[in-house]
């Protein structure tokens, strides 16, 4: 694969035969499977385009200690082609850490030391991406009536820099999603996402925080929680949803067949009556539940804290977040019991919201080439088996979306168990196309 230096539409350049939006999981995976499929004796120009400055996944939730859901062998490769020299087992003998790794008998890696990983196959594709680069929109050719290709604008750097144009074959928007916040709440320097809890932790730690509230009920939610206890001792750490507790994560072994590559045949096929059931069954694998061993353990610590009478992990079940004011340097939190209507207030120094995130929608990038797009009832893109936006017979190149179809791939489309699968059937199609 070669990385496509200088292939702009303005200047003339090459037209390249992939142009990658963003540069997370997903289309690292493609990088890595587009450099080991043969494309009839020449290589697919491609160039990825990533808004962050450096590789990075999840950054702000690399909690020391914390450990991965998801088994190594659900890596980048290993699903497709056990034999890639980009397996995490690669990663692990390139650092010298086999033998050690498999003294911890795990199949599932410190969240630090997978993103080690991630960043260093990135590494080896760093003159195949533009970092800071932001792409602002995807339109049809000028002045073509089929369209052959598109042009892809790509602003770099500051917010008014003149965006660059890519004129691309095809186009993978695989762009993740985004922090979301309550309504109407947006961050400060006292109010975070999750997302960015490790940085803010840190910029808050100096003044001594007294109190924490944490929003939600997820993984996130909880591991939030667990932290803000253990790495502030002398502060109340509040936890707030709306359930009577945290829920277990269903990883039994028949459950977690909905993340076989075969799986995403089934639900493709189904009705969307049978799709819906089935997400309605399993949305627990992975919304808004927390792993039994983590709930075990702040279950014990706020035992533990009621024998000893000195308590300082609060649980505020059936109760959601009414409002937010600032005074001084604090914040005064009022939530609500649900179950009578009472409300209470905590001071607090940070409200922490570990609310989730909104996928990125492609349509916001498509511009003119959304009316020649196919939408279902809900104003959905749809996608083919293949992951290709379905759209009219005069758009002959290829647009593609990678984490975006739940609703027709299945619960496993936005996670990292098929991203390895996923790649290859993406690289295997675009290879066949361009020869």
């Amino acid at each position: 694969m070669s990385g496509g230096h200088g292939a702009g539409a303005v200047d003339g350049g090459e037209v390249l035969d992939v142009a990658g939006v963003g540069f997370g999981p997903a289309n690292l995976a493609l990088a890595i499977a587009l450099d080991e499929f043969d494309s009839a004796g020449r290589a697919v120009t491609a160039r990825f385009f990533e808004a962050q400055k450096r590789f990075g996944w999840h950054r702000g939730m690399l909690i020391e200690g914390a450990t991965m859901q998801v088994s190594f062998l659900k890596d980048l490769v290993t699903m497709r082609n056990p034999t890639s020299r980009f397996s995490f087992l690669s990663f692990l003998h390139s650092r010298g850490r086999m033998v050690d790794f498999a003294n911890t008998q795990t199949f599932f890696p410190l969240r630090v030391e997978f993103h080690e990983y991630l960043s260093w196959a990135a590494e080896q594709f760093e003159k195949h991406v533009s970092y800071r680069s932001e792409v602002t929109e995807i339109r049809p050719t000028a002045g073509t009536g089929v369209v052959e290709s598109v042009d892809v604008s790509v602003r770099t750097g500051a917010l008014d820099a003149v965006p660059q144009v890519h004129r691309a074959r095809n186009v993978v928007i695989a762009a993740g999603g985004r922090p979301r916040m309550p309504a109407g709440l947006p961050e400060s320097e006292r109010i975070w996402h999750s997302s960015r809890l490790l940085d803010r932790a840190d910029a808050i730690a100096a003044s001594k925080p007294s109190s924490f509230v944490v929003l939600g009920s997820g993984q996130s939610a909880a591991e939030c929680v667990d932290y803000l206890h253990g790495q502030f001792k002398h502060a109340q750490v509040h936890s707030v949803h709306s359930r009577y507790g945290y829920s277990a994560a269903d990883d039994s072994a028949f459950t977690n067949t909905i993340f076989n590559p075969e799986a995403v045949d089934h639900h493709f096929q189904a009705p969307e009556s049978v799709r819906k059931s089935l997400y309605g069954y399993h949305a627990n694998t992975n919304y808004s539940v927390v792993d039994e061993d983590l709930i075990r353990h702040l279950y014990q610590t706020s035992y533990l804290e009621s024998v000893t009478g000195r308590r300082r992990l609060n649980v505020h079940n059936v109760s959601r977040l009414v409002e937010v004011t600032r005074t001084d340097d604090r914040l005064n939190v009022v939530i609500e019991f649900l179950s009578d209507g009472s409300t209470t207030t905590i001071e607090a120094d940070a409200l922490v919201c570990a609310t989730g995130y909104v996928r990125a929608d492609p349509k916001s990038l498509l511009g003119d080439l959304l009316p020649r797009c196919r939408q279902d009832g809900q104003g959905r893109l749809l996608l083919d088996r293949n992951r290709r936006v379905v759209t009219d017979e005069s758009v002959k190149c290829g647009i593609y979306a990678l984490g975006y179809g739940e609703h027709s791939h299945g619960l496993s489309e936005s996670l990292l168990s098929l991203t390895a699968v996923r790649a290859g059937e993406l690289a295997e199609v675009l290879t066949k196309e361009l020869a």
